[in-house]
């Protein structure tokens, strides 16, 4: 090699490191300016160089404990990674959701939650313009004002599961051994079998079968799992690639699974596309009156069908697990269905209490509302992006100033389990009881005002609040009666009553095994 060669090579190998230099200035950078960005915000320590203890706590499936400790140990607002913080706060998250809120939805949250890379539904639109539009197009839907039928059919599904739960119980007289049902298996039978049916027109028949038809359930816990995992890790991104996102995602000609549950929606949404909506009352004919079309029709009636189920299935199984591991709440809750049914409140079985009637059951409303905020149904981040100039807001009497482009999310374990300076000092004891207090006192009234406004943020606020809350409330009202109506529920194992695991801020719950006594 001569001299003007290797005056050529170590060229290049300087140009080479001083290319390396800058990018690692730049980087080195970058990652300051992000530290320092919300260095004003207190967190665990590595949080404000890395993303390693948020993602710590994705993948722990426990997310929702990691949140909770955060905030009581740093306060209302803390920092849980070098570009986001999270809050406990309920005023400041009302303002953050507020119906004419600058904020938006975060597409590093939000589009990990997508069916199919690059298709948005209701929930996981993040522009606030087309998200309003979706919501108008589909509110008569939800609200079951285009609906007649809506309690009828979930009534009609109510009873199977009566029926069903009726064949592994026991005589009171006990003198057969029991037969142990998984009752976190058979609740999301009821919820996918009324989604379905309200939202398609057509029931999966879960509950009729026995059995998790086409494994739609098992897939739909698996997609979670593969969904949570990717997000913690940070891969979220790759679904949104255009080669990489198909590959690894659900595909309609898959024979089972959710790939499966997209096919056979899509038959029906199509179907029922080229037919007429006269005469036809459920949410997908409404949803077709109002202006949903295109591909647009099958994202927001998947969307219904997966995150209606889920949500619904999660509260009901653990209100019913408060009550099965409370028995003083247990008896007293049953007194008050019993009364209902000798009353004529509910008519005589197999007919099923309207929901007007049993709205009107103090106790019942109060351990749904307990069991709910003991334990959110949805413990969901729900991450937002605050406006481009930031905001100045005031928590718990002091200023903070959330700079714009800040990712800020919710942590429902805090905000309702952990919340004791609104609900007390025993604010995790599960106590019905809380919700009566003596309204003749105002200072009492104005704070169960506060309790109830802060307990309905479980079902989101605002611009977001969600659609399908009145159904939720209808299945978890009715599902609850009917069941303590006519059967007696003990947990098989107390030791081990059941498992859950958090995926995106959904619940799968497991092996929460009961033994049925058939009531007298």
């Amino acid at each position: 090699m001569d001299t003007g060669e290797l005056g050529a090579l170590l060229g290049s190998v300087s140009r080479l490191y001083l290319v390396l230099f800058v990018i690692a200035v730049y980087l080195v950078t970058a990652r300051l300016r992000q530290y320092y960005r919300l260095s004003h915000f207190q967190g665990p320590t590595t949080t404000g160089i890395s993303w390693w203890w948020h993602s710590k706590a994705v993948l722990s499936g426990q997310a929702q404990r990691f949140y909770g400790d955060v905030t009581e140990k740093y306060g209302p607002i803390a920092r849980v990674s070098p570009e986001h913080l999270i809050t406990s706060d309920p005023e400041l998250w009302a303002h953050i959701n507020g119906i004419r809120s600058p904020y938006r939805r975060a597409p590093w949250y939000y589009h990990a939650a997508r069916f199919e890379p690059g298709k948005d539904n209701v929930f996981t639109e993040c522009d606030n313009e087309r998200h309003n539009v979706r919501r108008r197009k589909m509110y008569a839907g939800y609200s079951g004002k285009e609906n007649p039928t809506l309690e009828p059919s979930i009534d009609g599904h109510v009873q199977e599961l009566i029926q069903l739960v009726q064949t592994y119980a026991a005589q009171p007289a006990l003198t057969t051994p029991f037969k142990a049902m998984d009752l976190a298996q058979k609740i999301p039978f009821f919820t996918l079998d009324v989604i379905s049916h309200i939202g398609l027109g057509t029931p999966f028949g879960n509950l009729i079968s026995n059995k998790d038809v086409n494994d739609y359930l098992k897939s739909s816990e698996e997609g979670l799992k593969i969904g949570n995992t990717a997000f913690g890790m940070g891969l979220g991104w790759m679904r949104e690639t255009p080669i990489i996102g198909p590959a690894i995602s659900p595909s309609e000609k898959d024979l089972t699974g959710y790939g499966r549950m997209m096919h056979e929606a899509r038959k029906i949404v199509d179907a029922r596309r080229l037919k007429s909506t006269e005469g036809k009352s459920d949410m997908l004919a409404s949803f077709i009156r109002n202006g949903v079309s295109g591909d647009d029709l099958f994202q927001e009636a998947f969307e219904q069908i997966v995150a209606g189920s889920d949500t619904t299935a999660a509260a009901i199984r653990i209100i019913l697990f408060y009550i099965t591991t409370h028995p003083r709440v247990y008896a007293k809750l049953q007194a008050e269905i019993d009364e209902a049914v000798k009353s004529g409140a509910a008519p005589a079985s197999p007919n099923v209490i309207p929901d007007t009637e049993a709205r009107k059951l103090r106790y019942l409303g109060a351990v749904v509302r307990e069991g709910m905020r003991v334990h959110p149904p949805v413990v969901n981040l729900f991450s937002r992006i605050a406006p481009d100039a930031g905001d100045v807001v005031t928590v718990q009497g002091k200023e903070y100033f959330i700079p714009g482009g800040t990712m800020i999310g919710y942590s429902a374990w805090s905000m309702h389990r952990n919340n004791t300076s609104l609900y007390g000092d025993d604010a995790a004891v599960f106590r019905p009881e809380r919700w009566f207090v003596d309204e003749s006192n105002p200072a009492e009234k104005g704070r169960l005002k506060e309790m109830i406004e802060t307990n309905d943020m479980i079902f989101g606020y605002g611009r977001w609040v969600c659609l399908g809350k009145n159904i939720a409330l209808i299945e978890v009202h009715k599902c609850v009666f009917e069941l303590l109506r006519h059967f007696d529920l003990a947990l098989s194992n107390p030791a081990e009553p059941w498992k859950t695991h958090n995926s995106l801020g959904l619940w799968e719950i497991k092996d929460m095994w009961v033994n049925v006594t058939a009531r007298p």
